[in-house]
């Protein structure tokens, strides 16, 4: 099969001609129809994940049709339309058995713990834990743009941060993940206010229902603009960026007994930010890390996307080519333009 592949970390990946993946006894393998591009494939690429080994082929936010099963699977079939959470759950863990694939810890990920979906096929482990089937309605490409990003949102603003209807929520990023957790929070109720860097990412998060926008750059201190909109602070704030600067932000702009959620991913000399433990007691504010989101959570997004209160197509950004996709994972700390890059031509 055709794949991005990059041999050494921080070197330039190549097209190259490998190996088709096999199915495991509880696996499949998907013929790729669209891939999307992510921060995490760069971070995995810079070499800030210690469970990558080399050579590699990156991605893990894709959609496609099953083109082989394993022995063992019985719930899917060869030609099923399917996508898949980026953490595959065992399913025979204790946190699995408690519905908690995402934290699961014998779990696999595409394009970190095996080869990605940067490529024509990819393998997927456990299939009947974790595959996801599509609506005929839904395509591929927007099926994998739910993978990492919206998926990941939806956990963070539904299950975790437990948002409702009248109260304030800052998203601190306004990447896949933090455009994803605005029109999320909206669809719900809640009044959004979008913190970003640049204009044109604010735009488009005021068109997805932010209903503040604030340009980290124009002001002098982000949280005291934040509370000086929402008369006190926010009920729930999400870094959707993973950066010390956002997530600090992101604690002191609540209010007390306020909510953090921390879905960004803080990496190599960034993982330990200094947070602000003195609010947090004094505040008695909650701190909550989000991970990804089970397949068979999976239903209840579905539902609102079908009944038109998410419509996630809006978030797509560009489709490039496989070929393309290089250039736009080396740049992606550089050039990354408003809304989600997806892989569709192979």
């Amino acid at each position: 099969m055709k794949a991005v592949v990059y041999e050494n970390f921080s070197s330039i990946p190549k097209i190259m001609n490998v190996e088709d993946p096999a199915p495991e006894n509880h696996g499949v393998v998907i013929k790729v129809a669209a891939t999307g591009v992510c921060r995490s494939d760069w971070h995995g690429w810079m070499g800030h994940d210690p469970d990558i080994e080399l050579p590699h082929v990156p991605g893990h936010e894709f959609a496609g049709i099953i083109e082989a099963v394993g022995k063992d699977v019985r719930r899917f079939k060869i030609g099923d339309r399917v996508t898949v959470p980026f953490v595959s759950g065992c399913g025979s863990c204790p946190e699995c058995h408690g519905g908690n694939h995402q934290v699961c810890g014998n779990q696999t990920q595409p394009g970190f713990t095996h080869w990605g979906s940067f490529a024509e096929y990819v393998a997927i482990h456990h299939a009947d834990v974790n595959l996801v089937n599509l609506p005929e309605t839904m395509d591929f490409t927007t099926a994998a743009s739910l993978g990492c990003r919206f998926v990941t949102s939806f956990r963070a603003v539904v299950d975790q941060g437990k948002v409702s209807a009248g109260q304030w929520v800052a998203v601190h990023g306004c990447g896949g993940v933090g455009l994803s957790a605005i029109m999320i929070a909206n669809s719900i109720g809640a009044n959004v206010i979008a913190i970003d860097v640049t204009d044109d990412k604010l735009a488009l998060a005021k068109s997805l229902g932010a209903y503040v926008t604030i340009n980290a750059t124009k002001v002098a201190d982000v949280a005291e603009a934040i509370k000086e909109i929402t008369c006190g602070g926010v009920h729930v704030s999400l870094d959707a960026l993973g950066h010390p600067t956002t997530c600090v932000n992101s604690i002191k702009s609540l209010k007390k007994l306020g909510k953090h959620i921390q879905v960004g991913l803080l990496v190599a000399n960034q993982a330990t930010p200094a947070i602000p433990m003195n609010l947090v007691i004094a505040h008695e504010l909650e701190i909550i890390g989000s991970h990804g989101m089970q397949a068979f959570r999976y239903d209840a997004m579905l539902a609102m996307i079908k009944s038109g209160k998410l419509s996630p197509e809006r978030l797509l950004g560009r489709t490039i080519t496989l070929e393309e996709s290089i250039e736009a994972l080396v740049n992606i700390d550089r050039v990354n333009p408003p809304g989600v890059t997806v892989i569709t031509g192979f």
